[in-house]
């Protein structure tokens, strides 16, 4: 077995879901120290920075390499298959692959390149439920202003922008009554929350903005009026007045529903991160054209309306581009990766470090 996909192997068979990635961090930690040398510290939010020293290079001024620790559900047990060259989990669980291929690429890059600048490499954590530990990453601890996050799809592509990103809790307070016996002295959560939903856009907005009902929860009992509900929702865009203007509609909808049946609804809106765009001439971004292209692919930029850690840590002063770590499927059960692929993504971050040394 190659030794990068005997390494990935061993990385997602230890449990990450995300708010559980301690464990894995701390093989990190000295799977880092033992074999890259790593000076390795743990911030406050329990984010891994490993400071690995410059290889045939004067260079004094590291570049960031980035990762996630965790895993979405389930991610528990995963049991790598090994087939024809492609790896896969049981069937049972997600593969892991986003993002413990990029950890492994990045591991498997450092420790085999010839000539290397510092590196500074951040393991976050729980990226998967809102960029959480980019958002705590204690900046301080990073000296790094490039930086290059292994967390995309296809190794020819750049992504250099993504979008604003409104979380939408909502609580609807009905009036429970006995469903059978007296149905008319009640006031349905639930019904409040079907009218809002069938009354807001949905889905596809427009090329730029998406809005999405991703969790409602109501009732108690199966003959009772609803008294409860609860939703979670979101709305993304890549302008974020739009994600904004969004957002009020999604809440106007509950409140108008609301209002009409006589109920109350409290709608808490938190905005995760805002749009940002890295400029197709920036240095980080050439860079990355320049070594895809060395490895024999038609580079390409891509602006996505999915979060990334690119995003928040460029407006922390870490101006970070996302390249692909060759996974497919990802966020299913039918999760896939090539070994091929992740070969193919270790060559090009041995060319990054080799063009920043």
């Amino acid at each position: 077995m190659q030794r990068i996909a005997k390494q990935f192997c061993d990385m997602v068979r230890i449990d990450s879901e995300s708010g559980e990635e301690a464990q894995f961090i701390d093989y990190l930690k000295q799977l880092f120290e033992k074999d890259l040398e790593a000076d390795c510290t743990l911030d406050a939010f329990g984010n891994l920075i490993a400071r690995v020293a410059a290889k045939n290079s004067e260079k004094t001024e590291p570049v960031l390499l980035c990762s996630h620790a965790d895993t979405v559900k389930p991610g528990k047990g995963i049991e790598p298959i090994i087939k024809d060259g492609i790896i896969s989990s049981a069937g049972d669980t997600v593969l892991g692959a986003d993002d413990k291929a990029g950890i492994a690429e990045i591991f498997e890059a450092v420790l085999t390149a010839e000539q290397r600048p510092p590196i500074e490499i951040l393991i976050t954590r729980s990226e998967e439920i809102g960029l959480v530990g980019a958002k705590n990453v204690d900046c301080s601890m990073l000296q790094a202003k490039m930086g290059f996050i292994i967390d995309g799809d296809e190794p020819d592509t750049i992504t250099i922008g993504g979008p604003s990103h409104m979380s939408i809790d909502i609580e609807i307070t009905g009036k429970a009554a006995h469903a059978g016996m007296e149905p008319e002295k009640g006031i349905s959560a639930i019904r409040v929350a079907a009218k809002a939903i069938t009354s807001m856009p949905e889905g596809r907005i427009d090329e730029e903005t998406t809005a999405n009902i991703g969790i409602i929860q109501g009732g108690v009992i199966r003959n009772g009026v609803p008294e409860k509900a609860t939703i979670k929702a979101e709305c993304r865009s890549l302008n974020h007045d739009k994600c904004m203007r969004q957002a009020e509609i999604i809440k106007d909808a509950f409140e108008e529903a609301a209002n009409e049946f006589g109920a109350k609804v409290k709608v808490d809106l938190d905005l995760e991160y805002e749009a940002f765009q890295i400029s197709d001439t920036a240095p980080v971004v050439q860079v990355a054209r320049q070594v895809i292209a060395s490895a024999g692919l038609q580079p390409k930029t891509a602006v996505i309306t999915g979060g990334t850690d690119a995003l928040v840590l460029s407006r922390r002063g870490i101006t970070s581009v996302v390249l692909g770590y060759g996974g497919k499927k990802e966020h299913s059960n039918e999760e896939w990766i090539a070994i091929a692929s992740m070969e193919q993504e270790v060559a090009i971050i041995r060319h990054l470090l080799q063009a920043l040394a």
